[in-house]
């Protein structure tokens, strides 16, 4: 496995596949991306250590969404089972559910941290699902903690963004592939960040779709019913790519092993 270095507009180009891999299988990569969501919930919903749990599973899910837009990629229908098959018995299950935990025990940190600020009210509506009031978000204390939140997951993610990946793949042992994870977002920032700000405006451009499309139909409270199928949609392609920045983050020396 060899670390690389791609110019900022490949960033542009990981976006462009994610996109363009989807609509090989909009049916297998849409109701892929919706089971997951639906695991994850149905997980979350455990008394006790349901949202613990969800988190422990995060990275052996994304995993198989990397497997099946490989499979999408290939023009093949990638079928439901794919998206469990890190978890699937083997020599890797154990190393992705402890890739899982220090996933977990990452986030649990970080929704502590934003604890200090409110007292628990952001991690509380985050983690047990509790009422969103208005008063409680226009709280200084809850945006506080919503923007340090936000900053703390950003270095998460670099840790944890290509280690599924190198677990499932490459059979790198979970703390080594947090290290290789961080240089590979690290040394191809410019590329992660025109990436982002690719998603970013797509993002975007399907908020102002959703606005224009209620505003012609004359009913602006339609605005959200429109916009959460289209962010769905967005969020889909979204997963769909993540696999193309692992491709050309990392060169795989042993061609059995490569996704």
């Amino acid at each position: 496995m060899l670390l690389q270095t791609v110019p900022a507009r490949q960033g542009l180009q990981w976006a462009l596949l994610g996109m363009r891999t989807f609509w090989k299988q909009p049916l297998a990569m849409s109701g892929l991306f919706f089971l997951f969501m639906a695991l994850v919930s149905l997980v979350s919903m455990v008394p006790v250590i349901g949202g613990a749990l969800a988190l422990v599973l995060m990275p052996a899910f994304t995993a198989g969404l990397m497997a099946a837009t490989q499979i999408a990629s290939e023009g093949r229908f990638p079928m439901p089972g794919t998206l469990w098959m890190a978890l699937r018995p083997g020599p890797r299950r154990v190393p992705m559910l402890q890739l899982g935990a220090l996933y977990a025990a990452g986030f649990l940190l970080m929704m502590a941290a934003s604890m200090l600020v409110d007292g628990g009210q952001f991690a509380g509506v985050y983690l047990a699902g509790e009422p969103i009031r208005p008063e409680l978000v226009q709280a200084d204390s809850f945006q506080a903690a919503l923007w340090i939140s936000m900053l703390l997951y950003a270095p998460l993610s670099m840790l944890f963004w290509h280690a599924p990946a190198l677990v499932f793949w490459q059979s790198v042992s979970p703390a080594k592939s947090l290290f290789f994870s961080w240089m590979g977002c690290w040394r191809n920032k410019g590329a992660f960040l025109v990436y982002i700000a690719v998603w970013a405006a797509v993002f975007g451009s399907a908020a102002v779709l959703s606005m224009l499309a209620a505003a012609m139909l004359g009913e602006p409270q339609l605005t959200l019913s429109i916009m959460m199928p289209l962010a769905l949609l967005v969020a889909a392609m979204f997963f769909t790519s993540m696999l193309f920045t692992v491709k050309d983050c990392f060169s795989a020396t042993d061609a059995s092993t490569a996704p």
